[in-house]
């Protein structure tokens, strides 16, 4: 009897060299532009001196223990959760409330969607220096205030008032995309779900709770995670409107990085800060995955 042939087939088959030719550009530059900074922060978080090889030293945890130690730095910390939480929850309601509203049948529904998304289009730097003149003790949101007898209030000014400005302008700034993102989910619900749900009763309310948002999961948890990593990353309205002041009372952590790197020249102090914000990202990413991913 003829023996059997044995065939050994290669993982390197043609498949798989056509997999590699193509993904190899987007590799490559994932590893010049993500994991290679990624891989320099760590080293740069454990030395002291310049940007160049020859110029730093290893210091260990040096920088690391000065940051625990620092009050500046548990500020900043501070000032980062409180403009976060301030940001993200209305960042999220009030666009969700808005698409619920747009996506039903109401007149001049495109022109407010447009209206509502051209926010997310323009330049933070231009819509910030916009913020400012419109908060200066002389400006137009005191001239308004006047008119119903309040007195000028020093919003820029004022270690109260500052970071709501920051804020009020996140939550506009963010308002656009978040609103397409929820009408987008909303149109994947089925039509036929409400038609039911109101022969059977169902108030707004109710149809709204058990079904809208359950179909809003997988939305949700997208909305979540991107609007959380665009207000931990927030510079250029810190840097635009206020500086960090008064008193560093808005001074956020990409900015207190920012200044410690190129203002004090402390690059190691910097990249361990820098190391902290990713971590804390990575983390804060995971639970919202973990907590609103779950299938219920």
């Amino acid at each position: 009897m003829q023996r059997p042939k044995v065939y050994i087939k290669s993982w390197l088959d043609n498949d798989a060299i056509a997999a590699w030719i193509f993904l190899s550009p987007a590799l490559i530059l994932l590893g010049i532009f993500v994991l290679w900074p990624i891989a320099y922060l760590f080293y740069l978080s454990f030395s002291a001196g310049n940007f160049t090889i020859s110029g730093t030293r290893w210091v260990g945890l040096r920088n690391y223990l000065r940051l625990v130690l620092s009050p500046d730095f548990w500020q900043v910390i501070g000032n980062t959760v409180y403009f976060t939480l301030a940001t993200v929850i209305p960042s999220l309601v009030i666009p969700l409330g808005l698409a619920v509203w747009l996506n039903g049948a109401i007149k001049l529904r495109g022109v407010l969607r447009t209206a509502y998304f051209i926010p997310s289009i323009t330049s933070l730097v231009a819509v910030g220096l916009g913020f400012r003149w419109l908060f200066q003790t002389e400006g137009p949101i005191n001239a308004l205030l006047s008119t119903v007898n309040i007195e000028p209030i020093p919003w820029l000014g004022s270690t109260t008032w500052a970071m709501w400005v920051l804020i009020l302008l996140s939550i506009w700034k963010q308002l656009g995309f978040n609103l397409v993102v929820f009408l987008a989910g909303l149109q994947t619900i089925p039509q036929s779900r409400y038609e039911a749900a109101e022969l059977d009763g169902a108030n707004p309310w109710q149809q709204f709770w058990h079904i809208t948002l359950p179909g809003l999961r997988p939305t949700l948890v997208f909305a979540t995670v991107t609007t959380a990593i665009f207000t931990l990353r927030s510079f250029e309205q810190v840097y635009v409107i206020t500086g960090g002041g008064p008193l560093n009372s808005t001074n956020l952590l990409v900015y207190y990085i920012y200044d410690q790197a190129f203002a004090q020249f402390d690059f190691g102090y910097a990249a361990a800060a820098a190391t902290v914000l990713l971590g804390v990202t990575l983390v804060l990413v995971y639970l919202q995955l973990r907590t609103w991913g779950e299938e219920s």
